[in-house]
């Protein structure tokens, strides 16, 4: 294990009866990343998150957080990780400062800068108002505060964002940017393409538990996708459209051919999504 890394799993299983939920699995993360654990309901994504936060025993394999073994040292790694659910579990009786304070006891923090925290995540910062007013992504935005009350060098995000209108993604999305650059790791399971391209250092497409494929959203996008340009142009009165591949050597001059010769509307690169190439791996879409 590199001296940078911070989660390593090594074929790690867990089954329910018969059902096979994770196979064998690895991966690692390194300080200060982002992984986006890419896969639809019932992948494996939340068995997995449960498993290398200490709620699950793997089956097989190994997990080791911050240098230490996550069966064998539990209660110490679970003090430096935060989570966040995509279950909502808070007191809606209390106040969202409330919440907080609470839940930064059981850590044994006294001096909490409650108020900052929910800055942080953009809820308001009166104390009387119930968790019980607040709207769906109040709460989801008060349980990404909660996952960062003790500070952690590791952070779990179920789901973070889904479901969530665009305040509160954009919010929790700031949120996860800035625990990266303090030097936070970050594992983020999701079935938002355009979200794990966005936030992560590398992706993981988790399938029928198994990794289909585990590298940088670059690096998939160049070895599975294709890069094309699209053109529309008037040509003896009608509408042409035309795709040309980028990486033909031919289509240059082509296209300067179409440049000259007609009157161009629109002209427009385009690369594969990872929506795309999960498909092309797996056959299956995310929702």
């Amino acid at each position: 294990m590199a001296p940078d890394t911070t989660l390593a799993a090594e074929e790690i299983a867990y089954s329910y009866g018969d059902i096979q939920a994770v196979d064998h699995i690895s991966f690692h993360i390194n300080r200060g990343e982002v992984l986006g654990f890419l896969g639809p309901n019932g992948a494996g994504k939340t068995t997995t998150l449960k498993m290398l936060i200490g709620l699950l025993e793997p089956q097989a394999g190994s997990i080791t957080i911050l240098g230490e073994d996550m069966v064998k040292n539990r209660e110490k790694v679970q003090a430096q990780i935060g989570v966040c659910f995509e279950e909502k579990s808070l007191y809606e009786d209390m106040s969202a400062a409330a919440n907080l304070k609470f839940f930064a006891s059981l850590f044994g923090i006294k001096d909490l800068d409650a108020a900052g925290l929910l800055e942080r995540v953009g809820l308001p910062e009166d104390r009387k108002d119930r968790v019980a007013n607040y709207s769906k992504g109040m709460k989801q935005r008060l349980m990404v505060a909660r996952a960062l009350v003790n500070k952690p060098q590791v952070l779990f995000l179920d789901e973070p964002t889904d479901g969530l209108d665009p305040v509160s993604s954009e919010a929790i999305r700031t949120v996860v940017t800035e625990e990266k650059a303090r030097g936070a790791t970050v594992f983020l399971t999701t079935h938002d393409m355009m979200e794990a391209d966005k936030l992560s250092d590398h992706v993981a497409f988790i399938n029928e538990g198994e990794i289909a494929a585990l590298d940088t959203p670059e690096n998939l996008k160049h070895q599975y996708g294709k890069r094309v340009l699209k053109m529309r142009y008037h040509k003896d009165g009608e509408l042409a459209q035309e795709e040309f591949s980028l990486d033909d050597r031919q289509a240059g001059s082509h296209i300067q051919e179409i440049i000259a010769g007609y009157e161009v509307l629109d002209m427009h690169t385009e690369e594969a999504t990872l929506e795309d190439i999960f498909i092309q791996l797996t056959g299956k879409k995310l929702k």
